[in-house]
Protein backbone atom coordinates (compact mmCIF):
# COMPACT_ATOMS: atom_id res chain seq x y z
CA UNK A 1 0.00 0.00 0.00
CA UNK A 2 1.62 3.07 -1.15
CA UNK A 3 -0.63 5.72 -0.32
CA UNK A 4 -0.58 7.77 3.04
CA UNK A 5 -3.73 5.82 4.91
CA UNK A 6 -1.81 2.49 3.13
CA UNK A 7 1.66 3.23 5.38
CA UNK A 8 -0.09 4.38 8.80
CA UNK A 9 -2.18 1.17 8.42
CA UNK A 10 0.85 -0.87 7.93
CA UNK A 11 3.01 0.96 11.04
CA UNK A 12 -0.35 0.37 12.99
CA UNK A 13 0.02 -3.37 12.41
CA UNK A 14 2.81 -3.97 13.40
CA UNK A 15 2.31 -2.04 16.66
CA UNK A 16 -0.52 -3.43 17.22
CA UNK A 17 0.62 -6.97 17.07
CA UNK A 18 3.28 -6.12 19.38
CA UNK A 19 1.03 -4.47 21.74
CA UNK A 20 -1.57 -7.80 21.73
CA UNK A 21 0.97 -10.24 21.92
CA UNK A 22 2.84 -7.82 25.67
CA UNK A 23 -0.79 -7.37 26.79
CA UNK A 24 -2.14 -10.97 26.97
CA UNK A 25 1.13 -12.40 27.94
CA UNK A 26 0.77 -11.92 31.88
CA UNK A 27 -2.77 -13.68 32.16
CA UNK A 28 -1.31 -16.43 29.67
CA UNK A 29 1.91 -17.07 32.05
CA UNK A 30 -0.56 -16.78 35.15
CA UNK A 31 -2.34 -19.74 33.93
CA UNK A 32 0.80 -21.84 33.13
CA UNK A 33 2.05 -21.27 36.42
CA UNK A 34 -1.11 -21.66 38.47
CA UNK A 35 -2.08 -24.87 36.50
CA UNK A 36 1.06 -26.27 36.67
CA UNK A 37 1.50 -29.41 39.13
CA UNK A 38 3.84 -29.12 42.24
CA UNK A 39 6.08 -31.45 41.26
CA UNK A 40 6.46 -30.15 37.88
CA UNK A 41 6.18 -26.60 38.95
CA UNK A 42 9.96 -25.47 38.82
CA UNK A 43 10.15 -27.03 35.00
CA UNK A 44 7.03 -25.15 33.97
CA UNK A 45 7.94 -21.50 35.20
CA UNK A 46 11.68 -21.80 33.34
CA UNK A 47 9.64 -22.81 29.67
CA UNK A 48 7.18 -19.69 31.32
CA UNK A 49 10.24 -17.61 31.87
CA UNK A 50 11.28 -18.06 28.53
CA UNK A 51 7.81 -17.37 26.66
CA UNK A 52 7.65 -14.08 28.50
CA UNK A 53 11.30 -13.43 27.59
CA UNK A 54 10.76 -14.03 24.20
CA UNK A 55 7.55 -12.25 23.83
CA UNK A 56 9.10 -9.42 24.73
CA UNK A 57 12.14 -9.58 22.96
CA UNK A 58 9.86 -10.05 19.83
CA UNK A 59 7.74 -6.76 20.88
CA UNK A 60 11.57 -4.83 21.24
CA UNK A 61 12.46 -6.30 17.58
CA UNK A 62 9.27 -6.34 15.62
CA UNK A 63 11.02 -6.30 12.67
CA UNK A 64 12.42 -9.78 13.45
CA UNK A 65 12.35 -12.63 10.39
CA UNK A 66 8.60 -14.47 11.41
CA UNK A 67 10.58 -17.70 10.71
CA UNK A 68 12.49 -17.26 14.28
CA UNK A 69 9.17 -16.28 15.89
CA UNK A 70 7.93 -19.51 14.54
CA UNK A 71 11.03 -21.48 15.27
CA UNK A 72 10.46 -20.35 19.26
CA UNK A 73 7.10 -21.45 19.64
CA UNK A 74 7.57 -24.56 18.32
CA UNK A 75 10.38 -25.30 20.46
CA UNK A 76 7.94 -24.00 23.34
CA UNK A 77 5.72 -26.22 22.22
CA UNK A 78 8.29 -29.25 21.86
CA UNK A 79 8.75 -28.91 25.62
CA UNK A 80 5.85 -31.03 26.81
CA UNK A 81 8.23 -34.03 26.04
CA UNK A 82 10.56 -32.90 28.69
CA UNK A 83 8.75 -30.77 31.44
CA UNK A 84 6.06 -34.15 31.90
CA UNK A 85 3.29 -31.24 30.98
CA UNK A 86 0.93 -34.46 29.58
CA UNK A 87 0.79 -35.66 32.88
CA UNK A 88 -1.32 -32.95 33.97
CA UNK A 89 -2.54 -31.52 30.34
CA UNK A 90 -1.80 -27.84 31.32
CA UNK A 91 -0.71 -26.92 27.96
CA UNK A 92 -3.36 -24.39 27.16
CA UNK A 93 -1.45 -21.63 28.03
CA UNK A 94 1.21 -22.77 25.56
CA UNK A 95 -2.28 -23.11 22.93
CA UNK A 96 -2.73 -19.22 23.79
CA UNK A 97 0.44 -17.95 23.20
CA UNK A 98 0.19 -19.59 19.58
CA UNK A 99 -3.11 -18.53 19.10
CA UNK A 100 -2.53 -14.80 19.33
CA UNK A 101 0.65 -15.03 17.55
CA UNK A 102 -1.11 -16.76 14.52
CA UNK A 103 -3.70 -13.96 14.62
CA UNK A 104 -1.38 -10.70 14.69
CA UNK A 105 0.74 -12.24 12.04
CA UNK A 106 -1.68 -11.17 9.63
CA UNK A 107 -1.87 -7.82 10.61
CA UNK A 108 1.54 -6.85 9.05
CA UNK A 109 2.72 -9.63 6.81
CA UNK A 110 1.85 -10.62 3.55
CA UNK A 111 -0.79 -12.92 3.15
CA UNK A 112 1.19 -16.14 2.06
CA UNK A 113 3.51 -15.51 4.43
CA UNK A 114 1.32 -15.14 7.47
CA UNK A 115 -0.40 -18.24 5.90
CA UNK A 116 2.59 -20.37 6.08
CA UNK A 117 3.73 -19.17 9.40
CA UNK A 118 0.31 -19.98 11.10
CA UNK A 119 0.12 -23.30 9.18
CA UNK A 120 3.84 -24.34 10.22
CA UNK A 121 3.22 -23.14 13.62
CA UNK A 122 -0.49 -23.42 14.47
CA UNK A 123 -0.03 -27.09 12.46
CA UNK A 124 3.56 -28.23 14.19
CA UNK A 125 1.88 -27.38 17.49
CA UNK A 126 -1.17 -29.77 16.92
CA UNK A 127 1.48 -32.48 15.54
CA UNK A 128 3.58 -31.84 19.21
CA UNK A 129 0.29 -32.57 21.18
CA UNK A 130 -0.44 -35.32 19.05
CA UNK A 131 2.99 -36.87 19.27
CA UNK A 132 2.97 -36.47 23.11
CA UNK A 133 -0.63 -38.36 23.95
CA UNK A 134 -2.45 -35.40 24.64
CA UNK A 135 -6.17 -35.48 23.09
CA UNK A 136 -7.12 -32.48 20.90
CA UNK A 137 -9.54 -30.31 21.59
CA UNK A 138 -11.58 -28.36 19.57
CA UNK A 139 -10.24 -25.14 20.52
CA UNK A 140 -6.99 -26.23 19.60
CA UNK A 141 -7.80 -26.95 15.93
CA UNK A 142 -9.65 -23.78 15.69
CA UNK A 143 -6.20 -21.97 15.90
CA UNK A 144 -5.92 -22.09 11.93
CA UNK A 145 -9.80 -20.91 11.51
CA UNK A 146 -8.77 -17.85 13.82
CA UNK A 147 -6.21 -17.18 11.90
CA UNK A 148 -7.64 -17.19 8.39
CA UNK A 149 -10.62 -15.26 9.95
CA UNK A 150 -7.87 -12.30 11.19
CA UNK A 151 -6.25 -12.26 7.61
CA UNK A 152 -9.83 -11.91 6.29
CA UNK A 153 -10.59 -9.07 8.78
CA UNK A 154 -7.25 -7.25 8.14
CA UNK A 155 -7.58 -7.48 4.16
CA UNK A 156 -10.99 -6.04 4.72
CA UNK A 157 -9.40 -2.69 6.59
CA UNK A 158 -6.67 -2.80 4.11
CA UNK A 159 -8.78 -2.75 0.99
CA UNK A 160 -10.67 0.25 2.89
CA UNK A 161 -7.44 1.76 3.46
CA UNK A 162 -6.71 1.60 -0.75
CA UNK A 163 -10.10 3.51 -0.71
CA UNK A 164 -9.19 6.10 1.52
CA UNK A 165 -5.76 6.28 -0.81
CA UNK A 166 -7.23 6.44 -4.22
CA UNK A 167 -9.95 8.81 -2.79
CA UNK A 168 -7.23 10.96 -1.48
CA UNK A 169 -5.11 10.83 -5.06
CA UNK A 170 -8.02 11.84 -7.01
CA UNK A 171 -8.86 14.37 -4.69
CA UNK A 172 -5.70 15.99 -4.67
CA UNK A 173 -5.43 15.51 -8.64
CA UNK A 174 -8.85 17.66 -8.54
CA UNK A 175 -7.16 20.12 -6.38
CA UNK A 176 -4.28 20.41 -8.72
CA UNK A 177 -6.27 20.80 -11.76
CA UNK A 178 -8.48 23.45 -9.97
CA UNK A 179 -5.60 25.19 -8.94
CA UNK A 180 -3.94 25.13 -12.07
CA UNK A 181 -7.05 26.28 -13.55
CA UNK A 182 -7.50 29.14 -11.59
CA UNK A 183 -4.01 30.30 -12.03
CA UNK A 184 -4.82 30.43 -15.44
CA UNK A 185 -7.45 32.48 -14.79
CA UNK A 186 -6.07 34.75 -12.90
CA UNK A 187 -2.91 35.55 -15.58
CA UNK A 188 -5.88 35.98 -18.22
CA UNK A 189 -7.70 38.65 -15.95
CA UNK A 190 -4.53 40.46 -15.15
CA UNK A 191 -3.09 40.52 -18.89
CA UNK A 192 -7.00 41.74 -19.68
CA UNK A 193 -7.06 44.13 -16.86
CA UNK A 194 -3.51 45.43 -17.94
CA UNK A 195 -4.46 45.85 -21.85
CA UNK A 196 -8.11 47.91 -20.36
CA UNK A 197 -5.36 49.82 -18.46
CA UNK A 198 -2.48 50.87 -20.37
CA UNK A 199 -3.09 50.29 -24.65
CA UNK A 200 -7.06 50.10 -24.66
CA UNK A 201 -7.35 53.26 -22.40
CA UNK A 202 -4.53 55.56 -24.79
CA UNK A 203 -6.25 54.23 -27.87
CA UNK A 204 -9.60 54.98 -26.64
CA UNK A 205 -8.66 58.66 -25.71
CA UNK A 206 -7.24 58.80 -28.81
CA UNK A 207 -10.10 57.63 -31.11
CA UNK A 208 -12.53 59.57 -28.55
CA UNK A 209 -10.82 62.85 -29.60
CA UNK A 210 -9.78 63.63 -25.85
CA UNK A 211 -6.62 64.74 -27.16
CA UNK A 212 -4.78 65.35 -30.17
CA UNK A 213 -2.74 62.63 -32.51
CA UNK A 214 0.16 64.65 -32.06
CA UNK A 215 0.03 65.12 -28.52
CA UNK A 216 3.89 65.38 -27.17
CA UNK A 217 3.21 62.86 -24.56
CA UNK A 218 1.65 60.05 -26.64
CA UNK A 219 4.26 58.29 -28.07
CA UNK A 220 6.24 58.19 -24.74
CA UNK A 221 2.91 56.94 -23.20
CA UNK A 222 1.94 53.95 -25.70
CA UNK A 223 6.13 53.26 -25.26
CA UNK A 224 5.13 52.76 -21.92
CA UNK A 225 1.83 50.89 -22.03
CA UNK A 226 3.92 47.99 -24.19
CA UNK A 227 6.45 47.94 -21.53
CA UNK A 228 4.07 47.29 -19.30
CA UNK A 229 2.40 44.05 -20.92
CA UNK A 230 5.94 42.83 -21.72
CA UNK A 231 6.28 43.10 -17.37
CA UNK A 232 3.65 40.60 -17.39
CA UNK A 233 6.35 38.31 -18.70
CA UNK A 234 9.27 39.41 -17.40
CA UNK A 235 7.67 38.85 -13.72
CA UNK A 236 8.02 35.53 -14.09
CA UNK A 237 11.03 33.26 -13.54
CA UNK A 238 11.93 30.44 -15.91
CA UNK A 239 10.62 27.65 -14.37
CA UNK A 240 7.24 29.49 -14.23
CA UNK A 241 7.25 30.31 -10.52
CA UNK A 242 6.50 34.30 -9.92
CA UNK A 243 9.61 36.42 -8.87
CA UNK A 244 9.82 36.52 -4.81
CA UNK A 245 9.78 40.20 -4.94
CA UNK A 246 9.48 43.50 -6.36
CA UNK A 247 9.89 47.02 -5.22
CA UNK A 248 6.16 48.85 -4.92
CA UNK A 249 7.76 52.22 -4.98
CA UNK A 250 10.08 51.43 -8.25
CA UNK A 251 6.93 49.91 -10.16
CA UNK A 252 4.93 53.47 -9.26
CA UNK A 253 7.46 55.70 -10.20
CA UNK A 254 7.50 54.30 -13.43
CA UNK A 255 4.33 55.19 -14.50
CA UNK A 256 4.36 58.97 -13.75
CA UNK A 257 6.17 59.94 -16.72
CA UNK A 258 3.85 61.42 -18.31
CA UNK A 259 3.08 65.26 -19.19
CA UNK A 260 -0.97 65.09 -19.35
CA UNK A 261 -1.12 64.31 -15.56
CA UNK A 262 1.09 66.02 -12.75
CA UNK A 263 1.25 63.53 -9.89
CA UNK A 264 2.59 64.36 -6.08
CA UNK A 265 4.15 61.45 -4.69
CA UNK A 266 4.72 60.95 -1.50
CA UNK A 267 6.83 57.66 -0.62
CA UNK A 268 9.70 56.11 0.77
CA UNK A 269 12.47 55.31 -1.36
CA UNK A 270 12.12 51.65 -1.25
CA UNK A 271 9.31 48.91 -0.33
CA UNK A 272 9.48 45.45 -1.30
CA UNK A 273 6.59 43.44 -1.06
CA UNK A 274 5.76 39.77 -3.04
CA UNK A 275 6.23 40.23 -6.98
CA UNK A 276 1.99 39.83 -7.02
CA UNK A 277 1.42 41.86 -4.01
CA UNK A 278 3.46 44.93 -5.69
CA UNK A 279 1.92 44.18 -8.89
CA UNK A 280 -1.67 44.23 -7.70
CA UNK A 281 -0.74 47.75 -5.98
CA UNK A 282 0.75 49.24 -8.85
CA UNK A 283 -1.63 48.45 -11.23
CA UNK A 284 -5.01 49.58 -9.34
CA UNK A 285 -3.17 52.74 -8.72
CA UNK A 286 -2.12 53.33 -12.57
CA UNK A 287 -6.03 52.59 -12.87
CA UNK A 288 -6.89 54.77 -10.38
CA UNK A 289 -4.63 57.59 -11.64
CA UNK A 290 -5.97 56.53 -15.55
CA UNK A 291 -9.61 57.37 -13.94
CA UNK A 292 -8.31 60.80 -12.37
CA UNK A 293 -6.82 61.29 -16.02
CA UNK A 294 -10.14 60.37 -18.08
CA UNK A 295 -12.74 61.68 -15.50
CA UNK A 296 -12.16 64.20 -12.75
CA UNK A 297 -11.53 67.27 -15.11
CA UNK A 298 -7.73 68.06 -13.78
CA UNK A 299 -4.69 67.50 -14.43
CA UNK A 300 -3.33 66.97 -10.60
CA UNK A 301 -3.27 64.19 -8.67
CA UNK A 302 -1.64 62.80 -5.48
CA UNK A 303 -0.72 59.29 -4.19
CA UNK A 304 0.64 58.97 -0.60
CA UNK A 305 2.13 55.83 0.60
CA UNK A 306 2.54 54.76 3.84
CA UNK A 307 3.40 51.08 6.15
CA UNK A 308 5.89 48.54 5.38
CA UNK A 309 6.39 44.39 4.26
CA UNK A 310 3.90 44.11 6.86
CA UNK A 311 0.67 46.39 6.16
CA UNK A 312 0.50 49.16 3.93
CA UNK A 313 -1.74 51.66 2.55
CA UNK A 314 -2.12 54.01 -0.47
CA UNK A 315 -4.24 56.62 -1.08
CA UNK A 316 -4.97 58.39 -4.79
CA UNK A 317 -6.74 61.74 -4.58
CA UNK A 318 -7.36 64.45 -6.61
CA UNK A 319 -9.40 67.55 -6.20
CA UNK A 320 -11.51 67.37 -9.44
CA UNK A 321 -15.18 67.48 -9.95
CA UNK A 322 -15.82 63.75 -7.98
CA UNK A 323 -18.86 61.60 -8.89
CA UNK A 324 -21.52 59.58 -6.44
CA UNK A 325 -19.82 56.39 -5.79
CA UNK A 326 -22.89 54.26 -5.16
CA UNK A 327 -24.15 54.58 -8.83
CA UNK A 328 -20.53 54.23 -10.50
CA UNK A 329 -17.77 52.35 -8.82
CA UNK A 330 -18.80 49.08 -9.13
CA UNK A 331 -20.85 49.85 -12.94
CA UNK A 332 -17.22 50.91 -13.93
CA UNK A 333 -14.94 47.67 -15.00
CA UNK A 334 -12.11 49.62 -14.45
CA UNK A 335 -12.85 49.64 -10.80
CA UNK A 336 -14.46 46.52 -10.44
CA UNK A 337 -11.97 44.78 -11.94
CA UNK A 338 -8.40 47.17 -12.03
CA UNK A 339 -9.00 48.31 -8.56
CA UNK A 340 -11.30 46.34 -6.44
CA UNK A 341 -10.41 42.93 -8.13
CA UNK A 342 -6.68 43.40 -8.28
CA UNK A 343 -7.00 44.05 -4.31
CA UNK A 344 -9.54 41.67 -3.34
CA UNK A 345 -6.81 38.90 -4.99
CA UNK A 346 -4.08 39.73 -3.12
CA UNK A 347 -5.99 39.81 0.20
CA UNK A 348 -6.43 43.53 0.31
CA UNK A 349 -9.10 46.19 -0.17
CA UNK A 350 -10.07 49.48 -1.99
CA UNK A 351 -12.21 52.04 -0.47
CA UNK A 352 -13.56 54.96 -2.71
CA UNK A 353 -14.55 58.17 -1.43
CA UNK A 354 -15.94 60.67 -3.90
CA UNK A 355 -19.29 63.11 -4.17
CA UNK A 356 -19.99 65.85 -6.96
CA UNK A 357 -17.80 68.75 -6.48
CA UNK A 358 -15.80 67.97 -4.01
CA UNK A 359 -13.10 64.84 -6.06
CA UNK A 360 -12.17 61.66 -5.55
CA UNK A 361 -9.77 59.19 -2.61
CA UNK A 362 -8.98 55.94 -3.58
CA UNK A 363 -7.71 54.28 -0.38
CA UNK A 364 -5.67 50.92 -1.10
CA UNK A 365 -5.38 48.74 2.23
CA UNK A 366 -2.78 45.79 2.33
CA UNK A 367 -2.41 43.91 5.33
CA UNK A 368 0.42 40.67 5.37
Amino acid sequence: MAGEAGRLLTGFGHRYAVVVRIATLPPIAAIGLLRSSPAEFAATAVVVAAAVVWTCARGWWSRAPIAVDVAVLLGLCLTVFWTDAEADGNTGWLRLLVVFACVTWQWHTPPLTGALAALIAGGGMLVVFAAAGLALSVSQVWVLAMAAMSRAAWVLVTRAAERADRMAAEAERVRREAAVAAAVRAEEREFANSLHDTAATTLLMVGLGQVPPDADWLAPQAHRDLARLRFLDDARLDDGRTAPEADLVELLRADLGTGHLTVELDVPPRLSLPSDVAGAIAGAVREALNNVRRHAGTDRGRVRLRGDAQALSVEISDEGKGFAVEDRAMARRGLRESVHGRMDRVGGTATITSAEGVGTTVRLEWPA
